[in-house]
């Protein structure tokens, strides 16, 4: 009896805390804290739900993606009434980009409320953003949609979303890149091979040729990081010449 009494002391302290913690970056009570650890739990645990569903946060991320994209194409749709498809869709896309997502859920320290059986230095940079979207998943299942946008709207239009500044937003260097050698009719290249060298995670390198010289070299956790690092290399060596053209 004294066994069980210290489990459900120690689950209701470990609830306590996470619901004080949720209750921080919501702004709001959760109601329903099922639905919020299921967003924080990654799959390495390998839970079950009662009907033999994997219990961890993928499905919700693709929920919480479809509420954030529906929230930020209205806001876009009545902030910017001259603007057309193209425009709209870009300028929801740089709101919305991994790397801005993995930001935000940085910013909310989302990871410390993660229950894993993955070391927090093991996980990619990815995982930020992931949660991130798990947690407006959460939201909407827990509050519905008004919720979901109020909370949108405080952790995301309100301090990042300023229409002047996102139009000078670059949301890659490499598509940038690309689009100007085709333009001015430029061969180009990226020789990317494995880079260990002396790191415990497995790194890649890159060289990135126009017109058969090599304009810049990048080093980075993978091959797609690495390309678009030494793109953005690139980009800067010929920025005059690159904005000119497009």
């Amino acid at each position: 009896m004294k066994n069980i009494r210290n489990i459900l002391n120690s689950r209701f302290k470990r609830n306590g805390n996470f619901f004080m913690e949720l209750h921080k970056i919501l702004g709001f009570k959760p109601k329903q804290l099922k639905y919020y650890k299921k967003a924080f739990t990654h799959r390495s645990m390998n839970i079950k739900d009662s009907k033999g569903n994997p219990f961890n946060y993928e499905r919700l991320e693709f929920l919480g993606d479809a509420m954030l994209s529906s929230v930020i194409a209205s806001h876009l749709y009545l902030e910017v009434p001259s603007g057309d498809e193209g425009y709209l869709t870009k300028m929801r896309s740089k709101i919305v980009s991994r790397e801005h997502l993995n930001e935000l859920g940085r910013d909310l320290n989302l990871i410390d409320l993660v229950e894993s059986k993955i070391p927090p230095g093991h996980f990619g940079d990815n995982i930020y953003g992931n949660l991130f979207e798990a947690l407006i998943g959460a939201i909407f299942l827990d509050r519905g949609y008004k919720y979901c946008e109020k909370f949108i709207y405080k952790r995301v239009i309100i301090p990042y979303v300023d229409i002047e500044t996102l139009e000078g937003k670059v949301i890659s260097y490499k598509s940038l890149l690309i689009e100007w050698c085709q333009k001015e009719k430029k061969t180009f290249g990226y020789n990317v091979y494995e880079d260990t060298g002396n790191d415990d995670v497995r790194h890649f390198s890159v060289k990135l040729s126009i017109d058969d010289k090599i304009v810049a070299k990048a080093r980075a956790t993978s091959k797609k990081k690495a390309e678009e690092k030494a793109s953005k290399r690139a980009f800067f060596a010929f920025q005059n010449r690159i904005s000119r053209t497009i």
